[in-house]
Parts: C-alpha cells; structure tokens; sequence
C-alpha cells in the first residue's frame, strides 16, 4: 500500500452560477403578444370573408392616408396573426427577441410573407417590444394542380421570425 498523502489534496473547484443555483423572487420571464398583419403571400391569405382581415387593412391604410371602402380590399395576400414572444428578465431596452406567429383567420400557409409592424404588448397594457420581419415557416403545403391531391408537412401557419422583435421598454425590477 502507498502511504497517503498528508494533508489531503483540496478538492477540485466547482464553477457554479449564481443564476443555475438561485433564483430571485419577483424575477421571471413575461409573456408579450399583438394582433398583426402577414403581407406577400401568394395566394394562400385569408379569404374575403375574413372580415377582421379586411378591416384591419382597411384601418391601416386609411392611417396611411389611402381611402378605400372595404368591399373593394382583396385580402388573399394578407394573413390576420397574433404575435407571441418571451420578454426574459433584466433584458434591455434595443435587445432582439424571437417572435412566434400563428394565423387567426382561414391563411392556408404563411411562407413567403413578412410580418409588418406589430406592437407587443404584456398583460397590463403596456408595449414592450415591436415585431417586424420575414416569416420562417416549418411546413409546407402543396396541392397538385387539377388532381386535388394535397401534401402537407407541420403547420404552415404557424412560423418564426427570428430577432424579429426589439424591446422598446424595460419591466421594471
């Protein structure tokens, strides 16, 4: 036998995170959301009788200075969305956040399109982030022309638009 060695050797230190450890009270992610406007798809937005999709395009452009009566919007290109995202704690104001869209009218497949404009609000009201951009979608929907077969993979309306959204106010610690 090999005597031990005296005194010990100490112990290998542990690097270990005050954040993986602890956790401080009050201290969370918040949820942010916003209803917004999918553009640039080819064919496959919501139908006319979306009447939500015809009025919040109607809305926007008369904010634009356009005038145009809601019968004549033609809204195939557009797709109605809510807009959801993680606003994680300490984050500062001019950091991006991935944001998730999900159809809430009858699109068929949201590739393609780009999110306009969209004010991410938390549960007391207030505006938190603002989201903007390409849609990233992780499906697909094909149908073959005149033969009524149809392929779909995932949900090709639901998509990401990677740091697509730019917080704009801090929650308060």
């Amino acid at each position: 036998l090999a005597p031990s060695p005296w005194p010990p050797a100490p112990a290998q230190a542990m690097e270990v995170w005050v954040k993986d450890v602890a956790r401080i009270q009050g201290v969370r992610e918040n949820e942010l959301f916003g209803y917004g406007l999918i553009i640039g798809l080819n064919g496959t937005g919501d139908k006319a009788g979306t009447l939500f999709t015809v009025q919040s395009i109607a809305s926007m452009l008369l904010r634009l200075g356009i005038q145009i009566p809601r019968e004549r919007v033609g809204i195939k290109n557009v797709a109605a969305v809510m807009v959801t995202a993680k606003l994680p704690p300490f984050a500062k104001a001019g950091t991006s956040l991935d944001v998730l869209v999900s159809s809430i009218g009858d699109a068929t497949s949201l590739q393609g399109g780009t999110l306009l404009l969209t004010p991410l609000q938390a549960a007391d009201g207030k505006v938190y982030a603002v989201a903007q951009g390409p849609i990233s979608i992780g499906g697909f929907n094909v149908e073959a022309g005149g033969t009524g077969e149809k392929v779909q993979k995932n949900h090709p309306t639901v998509g990401r638009v990677p740091n697509g959204a730019t917080i704009e106010r801090e929650v308060p610690t």
